[in-house]
């Protein structure tokens, strides 16, 4: 089934930001039943993070389901007119996959990156890779026993430590990922997607990821890692994981449980591309 919700968090005079988050996967069904559909989740973290601005800003996010072949519905480009800002979720899907419905997002992608030039773009591990790819990124699978889990430390380069705006030289998030990119797009590998001279930038890495997330100036902020994963669904995603057969390394797993409650930045990522969405200048 589809979801087709708008949900509104705005107060008399706040500036407003408008939202679409493309669904690529649902989450476990109790975290579903306690925190709402990924993008349900999303919209609240975003939420926070709007009360939280310096003026505090309203966030409107509507939400689609796109795995058709799981009765989602990929929506057409004229529903994004009223949108500043896209996000593409996680999911157990591979970014570098074939299936019709990738494909269909990759060609919606396209249209609305050469309609809506102002349009913000974001994307969070499997949406990260997608966007890569969408821009000539190359994606690939570390082994089966080599997954990037849990709590994990992120390097910020200078442009991270602006984009977080912190001072400290890393940031703490929650990872859960076989797939990476293996090196940020290029205005070559854009197929004329980037303009001459467009500056893409990998903002941080971890020591088992060279690219942790990707900015382009006024069109792309991903991040590989989860913003808005807390301790229960890290660990019911993990367990997910290991049910379906491709976490292999049991110990690896459980270790990485173990980290589930410890403090995270996900707040900070949050506020990152907030700012971002709401085109705010990098000081």
């Amino acid at each position: 089934m589809s979801t087709q919700q708008l949900e509104v968090d705005t107060a008399p005079g706040r500036p407003v930001v408008r939202m679409m988050v493309l669904e690529t996967d649902k989450p476990h069904p109790e975290t579903e039943s306690r925190r709402g559909t990924f993008g349900e989740i999303l919209h609240h973290h975003f939420a926070k993070a709007g009360d939280d601005h310096d003026p505090p800003l309203g966030i409107e996010t509507d939400t689609r389901y796109v795995i058709t072949e799981k009765g989602g519905t990929m929506p057409k480009a004229h529903e994004f007119d009223n949108c500043e800002a896209l996000l593409i979720t996680g999911s157990v899907y591979d970014a570098h996959g074939n299936d019709p419905w990738i494909l269909d997002l990759l060609a919606l992608l396209k249209e609305l990156w050469l309609k809506h030039p102002n349009m913000h773009f974001s994307g969070v591990c499997f949406g990260h890779q997608l966007l890569c790819r969408f821009l000539g990124s190359e994606i690939a699978s570390a082994a089966p026993t080599d997954w990037e889990l849990g709590h994990c430390k992120i390097n910020l380069s200078p442009l991270g430590q602006k984009l977080f705006q912190t001072d400290t030289p890393e940031v703490h998030l929650h990872q859960m990922h076989q797939d990476y990119v293996v090196a940020p797009p290029t205005v070559e590998s854009s197929g004329d997607l980037l303009a001459p001279g467009t500056k893409v930038e990998a903002w941080g890495h971890s020591d088992h990821t060279k690219v942790q997330g990707i900015y382009i100036k006024g069109r792309v902020f991903t991040t590989q890692a989860h913003l808005a994963f807390d301790e229960g669904m890290v660990k019911r995603q993990i367990q997910m994981r290991v049910d379906g057969g491709s976490i292999k390394d049991l110990e690896h797993a459980d270790r990485a449980a173990e980290t589930a409650e410890m403090d995270h930045d996900g707040d900070v990522a949050a506020a990152a591309i907030l700012r971002f969405f709401h085109d705010e200048p990098i000081e």
